[in-house]
């Protein structure tokens, strides 16, 4: 049995998530290959990825395509990409309908084992705080996407490209005007 294929029965979850507001079933979304170049290392799965079983399949991927400059083709072709996120399943709603954080112990059970078949990456994209800390022990995601420069070109520490974050987005200009473009350069010498 593959890696992938014990993640992707992976029930560790089952009574935590009964308890949420959404009382859903875990249904891991795992995509990832050993021979990606590059990592998106998120959060957890929304709703709609839930629904769906691919990564990203919302609004937040569309932005997430854009900044990197690179259409679903190449983004969901794990050959190219994988992507990693702090928990495979969707962690459910509280009762105000607020995201869960994503529960430790799915990166705790598995993230080791992934990122050790993850031989070939070029480029690590950290979306979101639980995943810069994990990767470079960050702190607040706004002061830790600022210094970017202190880890690219092999290391990019992203905003959630949530619409949520657009508010933030438009009150820190930087991002779109100075990372970006040298994040899509990073992204297409990954890719070479």
């Amino acid at each position: 049995m593959t890696l992938q294929t014990e993640i992707a029965g992976c029930q560790l979850c089952a009574d935590r998530f009964a308890k949420t507001h959404t009382a859903h079933q875990p249904r891991p979304v795992v995509w990832f290959q050993p021979n990606a170049r590059i990592l998106v290392a998120g959060q957890a799965p929304g709703a709609r990825v839930h629904e769906s079983g691919r990564p990203f399949t919302d609004p937040s991927g569309d932005r997430l395509r854009e900044w990197m400059g690179i259409d679903e083709t190449v983004f969901y072709d794990r050959s190219k990409l994988a992507i990693l996120p702090m928990a495979f399943c969707f962690p459910g709603y509280n009762d105000k309908g607020a995201d869960l954080p994503p529960p430790a112990i799915c990166a705790k059970t598995w993230r080791g084992s992934a990122m050790e078949q993850l031989n070939s990456v070029r480029l690590t994209l950290l979306i979101g705080g639980y995943a810069q800390k994990w990767h470079i022990g960050a702190g607040k995601v706004t002061e830790t996407v600022a210094g970017w420069r202190d880890h690219a070109p092999s290391v990019f520490p992203l905003p959630h490209p949530s619409w949520r974050n657009t508010a933030w987005l438009k009150k820190h200009p930087w991002f779109e005007e100075e990372l970006l473009p040298v994040l899509r350069q990073s992204v297409r010498e990954a890719l070479a």
